[in-house]
This record gives C-alpha cells, structure tokens and sequence, in this order.
C-alpha cells in the first residue's frame, strides 16, 4: 500500500479537529510515531523506505496546533488533550496493536498512551521523552522567561533555541515558526511542566510491560536516571554526534538502532508462550 498523506476530521473532547496525517499499513502491527514539540510528522518517514523497517507500517500526524493540523480551540491542546487525539486516530484507523514511537513531547505523549492501552502497545522507543523534571529544558522556559504575549514568547524561544549551541538546534528553530502556533505554546509548555514536576513518570516507564528503549544523544548522556533504567532492564541507545534531535543529526545510526530494536522485540514476543 503506498503511503497516505490525508486529512481527518475527529472531535476530540469536544474540540473540533482537522488532522493531516500520513500512514502506510501493512498486515502487520504498524509502528505509530508522535513528534515532538516544534517538529512534524515526517520526522521518521524514512522508515517506509528503510530496507530494514519499510516492513512495517507507519503512522505519523502532526499534533494540533502544529504542522498542517487544525484545532478550533488552541488553549485545549496540553498533553492529555493529545494523547485524546492520538486515541482517537488509532479508533478511526481501527488499530488495536502498534509499536509505538515517541520523541520529546511526543515521548511524553507515547509514555501516557501507553500506560493508558497497555495492552494494544508491542514495543516503545521513547526519544529523550520527558521523565523527569530536568528533562524539562525546553518546556519550562515558559516560566523562566514570563510573557504575556503568545507571539513575543514564540519568537524569543526561537532566538534562543537559534543561539544555543547544540547539534541541530539551528535547524530546529530554523523551522519552529512553520510548525507550531503560538497560542498552543503555553497550553504544551505548562501541562509538559506540570506532568514532569508532579508525576511518577519514570515509574510509569519502567512499569509498562511491552519491551522498552530509551534513545537520546551523546550529549545527554549525563541524565541522572539512566543508571536506573539500565540497571531495571530497559535498553538504552545513545546516539553519536546528536543531542536532543538524533533525526536530524544522526539518522542513519537511530534508524540502525531503532531497527535492531524492533527486530529483538518481535523475536522475543514469538517466543512467548501462549496463554
């Protein structure tokens, strides 16, 4: 089936919703990317053209208030509002069993999915997803630089991300204002904060059954909580020469990883006796 790139009209919690989304479904369990704040939904296309993942379905949609999507209400879109919403495409779609990807807020997004469906996710490859309050470095600068103006805010977290010198963040912020609208900034920002400050994220993760990665880049790899994940059996990726973007600075060895991954991941799920 050749990949689909459509718009989908859904109500979401009483919000209307013009979703633009693009999938490619095989026989199999597809893989269902969430993308992180300021990216899109092509962030990891090429798995449907990757010799080693094109076997795979694919399931990607740009959140509202970002990319080609469109909500009615912007102040609705927080992080629950789009775990909704990723809810409510995988029931329009009618799949009941995905491996689930997720980067960044996307992460964050994929972390509460799962917890929520346990059951219908085979894997979870969660890229620098927030788990704790430090990952918040992005989000929180809703609070450390107060503005009352969505526009103003979005521009100046543009300039900052700019000059702040990290693999890829000029790319990032190159594209940010196409990406997002800023007046779903503040809804994302403070409900990533309130989530990363007051929840037992890292127990939800390490809680979830399905086989589990965490991928970040050599830049992170001083996260406090990565000797716990290690050490309670989930695997960790740390991508060369990436920080918080290994799409853009480092696919080939993401995809090389996030393949190997997948291919583990069904193994062992074809070995597990029947009930």
């Amino acid at each position: 089936m050749p990949l689909t790139h459509s718009a989908i009209s859904l109500i979401v919690k009483g919000v209307n919703l013009h979703v633009s989304i693009i999938y490619e479904l095989h026989d199999r369990p597809p893989l269902l990317f969430l993308h992180g704040f300021g990216s899109c939904k092509e962030d990891l296309v090429d798995v449907t053209v990757n010799p080693a993942l094109q076997h795979y379905g694919y399931i990607a949609f740009d959140a509202p208030g970002c990319g080609h999507s469109e909500v009615d209400d912007l102040s609705s879109v927080n992080i629950p509002f789009l775990v909704a919403t990723a809810e409510a495409v995988l029931s329009h779609l009618q799949i009941d069993r995905f491996h689930l990807i997720g980067h960044s807020m996307g992460g964050l997004t994929a972390l509460l999915l799962a917890h929520n469906n346990p059951g219908q996710v085979l894997s979870f490859v969660d890229i620098k997803g927030n788990l704790a309050p430090e990952d918040c470095f992005l989000s929180r600068q809703i609070i450390t630089f107060p503005s009352n103006n969505p526009e103003e805010f979005l521009k100046a977290f543009i300039d900052r991300t700019y000059q702040t010198k990290s693999y890829s963040n000029a790319l990032y912020a190159s594209t940010l204002r196409n990406r997002v609208r800023a007046g779903a900034v503040r809804p994302i920002f403070e409900s990533m904060v309130q989530l990363s400050d007051g929840e037992d994220l890292l127990g939800m993760f390490l809680g979830l059954t399905c086989p589990k990665m965490f991928m970040f880049g050599e830049e992170n790899r001083g996260l406090s909580y990565l000797g716990r994940l290690q050490k309670e059996g989930v695997e960790l990726a740390q991508i060369p020469q990436s920080g918080h973007f290994p799409m853009y600075s480092n696919p080939v060895d993401m995809y090389r990883q996030i393949a190997q991954f997948l291919q583990s991941s069904d193994r062992d799920t074809r070995l597990e006796p029947a009930n």
